[in-house]
């Protein structure tokens, strides 16, 4: 008789036991992954940029591009509109300051010259005609004024005379009397004689001045009417070359109107466009530098334009030493302005790969070089050379610098 034998159950324990072992198992798969470096590739080291990280001499700076232009430039406007008569000299010419360079024609500012002209003449016939009438006025009231003394005179005498006679009893008291009476109208007609050529000689003195203020005016306006009609011949201000000319003959000009440019051509500044956010960090007296023909040359920021237009401001530079040969107006330079001053920095070359890292995180090559794996770092400054390396790298470590595009989610780089 078969005997039914009990499927024997796993005790608490037991269970237990083997879920331990079956995690440990799980843990240690975990490590060997984890600490086999994830995904890898494999990469010919001919495909990539290996660098070497080294301690060197930093200096932050920014790339920019600048323009060359005249150290100066004086603008040509029209000070009176007109039409373009004739031309002198044509666009980049060398100019002596006042020679002159194009003639306008206004024929309404001419006929207002003339009559401006005109009333100046006219003015100073009025003034003649016055002052021969005040001379003539003066000369009569000199007259009444000698008839007048000379009457007082002989009135004097009279009264002196008839004065002993009727005392002496020799005339009588009605001679007297009348002799009185006529030198004390002879002395009232003196006094006021006096005061009317007093007055007459004030009046004519104001009425001289008056008419000399109203010429001399009128002479002003005059003036400053030839002024405007030399005007329409434009002339250069400095001594320079004419550029930008843009004038033809027949061409109307509005006063107010550009016409062309002086630009002194003893020297040169660059013009530098800048991103605004480094407004902050540029001040005059800053330097950059740049290379042409195989030489470096200095610029030294001499003006700062605050005001920003699309992001972006300018300054002018000007050159610290040395101007380079054969430079020319409009020729473009790649400058690099240094934001601060030099120091010992441990260094790695700028790269690729930045675009992808943020400068957070950079593949280090392994001790014997046949594999890289990534690296946390922390990156400072940076020009247009080098980055400053903060934290996470030691002299002499080599790592990966260029472009990490083919490298999402890769882990470790075998290299071949």
């Amino acid at each position: 008789m078969d005997i039914k034998i009990e499927k024997k159950k796993l005790s608490t324990s037991k269970l237990l036991m083997i879920g331990g072992v079956t995690l440990l198992l799980l843990l240690i798969i975990y490590v060997i992954y984890a600490t086999s470096g994830g995904a890898k590739l494999s990469v010919n080291k001919e495909r990539i940029a290996i660098n070497t990280v080294k301690n060197g001499v930093f200096q932050e700076n920014i790339p920019v591009s600048g323009i060359v232009l005249p150290i100066t430039t004086i603008y040509l406007d029209a000070v009176e509109g007109g039409r373009v008569e004739e031309k002198f000299v044509e666009d980049g010419a060398i100019m002596k300051k006042g020679q002159p360079i194009l003639k306008l024609a206004n024929t309404d500012l001419e006929l207002s010259l003339i009559n401006q002209e005109t009333s100046v003449y006219n003015l100073l016939t009025q003034m003649q005609i016055s002052q021969n009438a005040a001379r003539q006025n003066t000369i009569n009231r000199l007259n009444q004024f000698t008839d007048v003394e000379n009457n007082l005179i002989e009135a004097k005498r009279l009264y002196d005379l008839n004065s002993k006679l009727y005392e002496k009893g020799a005339i009588g008291r009605q001679d007297y009397e009348s002799s009185v009476n006529n030198y004390n109208y002879q002395k009232q007609r003196m006094k006021l004689t006096n005061e009317i050529l007093q007055e007459d000689s004030i009046a004519t003195k104001q009425e001289i001045q008056q008419a000399k203020n109203s010429y001399q005016r009128t002479q002003n306006a005059l003036k400053l009417m030839r002024k405007k009609v030399e005007d329409l011949v434009v002339r250069a201000p400095i001594d320079g070359q004419l550029t930008s000319l843009d004038a033809e003959i027949g061409q109307s000009k509005n006063k107010g109107e550009r016409l062309g440019q002086i630009d002194v051509v003893t020297g040169y500044k660059v013009r530098v466009d800048i991103d605004e956010h480094y407004i902050s960090r540029i001040y005059t007296g800053q330097t950059g530098a740049f290379n042409l023909n195989n030489k470096q040359y200095t610029l030294v920021i001499k003006k700062i334009f605050t005001q920003v237009t699309n992001g972006r401001f300018q300054v002018d530079m000007v050159f610290e030493n040395e101007v380079p040969k054969g430079i020319r107006r409009g020729q473009n330079l790649q400058i690099r302005v240094a934001l601060s001053a030099e120091k010992e920095a441990m260094l790695i070359p700028v790269g690729g790969f930045f675009q992808k890292t943020g400068g957070n995180w950079i593949f280090k090559l392994s001790d014997d070089g046949a594999s890289a794996y990534k690296v946390d770092i922390q990156l400072g400054s940076q020009n247009t050379k080098y980055y400053e390396v903060i934290s996470g790298l030691n002299i002499g470590d080599k790592v990966i610098t260029s472009s990490y595009d083919s490298y999402n989610e890769i882990e470790q780089i075998i290299l071949k």
